[in-house]
């Protein structure tokens, strides 16, 4: 039998409630591929499959865990042995598919990349789905111009996951990173990250009538998008990206924004780490085994098993998360 955080639905009231539980193997979905789960995180989405509405969840009993690494126990794909280490994120798992929060998953081989040299499971789950975002966020500006020379690099909700891997990152590759928080008792904790400069929140959640501000930011890492993402479009330098990637502040965004694209040449990526190419999923985490300092990934770092999932999940959705979080789904 297998432990495993298992979300239930109650037919009659709508409500769900999540606890740990035993499973068999055999309750698995199928798939050609399964892991013996080593650790998992804990990412917004999570949260929102934990909570009491179900959020993403379309189909009870339910796993989540949107990402994990592990070690290959069985497969029927030539492409992984037994033995192999391996990382997934994305394709919706932990949502329309058991995910990570069970001692083992089985899932699609084109689902999984091996393990880089050089990371542990470990490691590669303090990085997990919001690192891999936070490195496609970085890939993306750079292969649109960004050099260490253009000025300061912007990293909005950087006390989150996403923001203090991008922050971690781009301090590593030599950039100056200004991090934006709207909670001064994790100054230290960016700065530690290798943030040059600290940005109050309420410096950018006001938003003007002015089209246009003094151009002040030579690429963007924007975790949270809403008014705070019309503010920073007007502050970017001519040419220049912002790389977006959650909507934590709202999907409507506020203010003249055709004035930027236009008379700035101002670009707006979206960045989507669920269906990336099984080649741009490799790059990135060879990438992040190479640029991350492991140091600093260490600072990020907050342990947590299978039985603070339920608490963590709610927390999460309120911002009350610093770093990463590592679930040893073993221990």
């Amino acid at each position: 039998m297998l432990n495993a955080l298992v979300v239930r639905k109650d037919e009659e009231s709508g409500k769900t409630s999540a606890a740990v539980e035993q499973i068999g193997v055999d309750d698995l979905p199928e798939a050609e591929v399964l892991v013996a789960v080593e650790y998992s995180t804990v990412n917004y989405k999570d949260g929102l499959c934990i909570g009491p509405g179900g959020g993403l969840v379309r189909k009870y009993p339910h796993v989540p865990g949107i990402d994990f690494a592990g070690t290959v126990e069985e497969s029927s794909d030539p492409r992984y042995r037994p033995g192999d280490k391996v990382v997934l994120t994305g394709w919706r798992v932990g949502e329309a598919h058991w995910g990570g929060y069970a001692q083992k998953a089985r899932v699609k081989a084109d689902w999984l990349v091996p393990l880089p040299a050089g990371l542990t499971s470990r490691q590669a789950m303090a990085v997990g789905t919001a690192g891999f975002t936070a490195m496609l966020a970085v890939v993306a500006l750079e292969e649109r111009g960004l050099e260490k020379d253009h000025g300061p690099v912007l990293v909005t909700g950087a006390a989150g996951g996403v923001g203090s891997v991008a922050t971690a990152i781009l301090a590593n590759l030599g950039y100056e990173v200004a991090a934006v928080t709207g909670r001064p008792e994790t100054e230290e904790y960016l700065r530690g990250l290798g943030a040059a400069r600290i940005v109050p929140r309420e410096e950018l959640a006001e938003v003007t009538r002015k089209p246009l501000e003094s151009e002040t930011w030579a690429g963007c890492v924007d975790a949270v998008a809403g008014a705070m993402l019309g503010r920073v479009l007007k502050q970017m330098k001519y040419g220049c990206s912002v790389a977006a990637v959650g909507l934590a502040g709202g999907a409507a965004i506020e203010g003249a924004l055709i004035t930027p694209f236009i008379l700035r040449g101002v670009n707006l990526l979206g960045i989507d780490s669920v269906m990336q190419p099984y080649e741009n999923r490799l790059r990135a985490w060879e990438r992040i085994a190479r640029d991350l300092p492991m140091d600093r990934l260490e600072a990020m770092i907050q342990p947590a098993t299978l039985a603070d999932l339920p608490q963590l999940g709610a927390d999460i959705l309120k911002g009350r998360v610093r770093g990463r979080v590592v679930v040893d789904v073993n221990a």
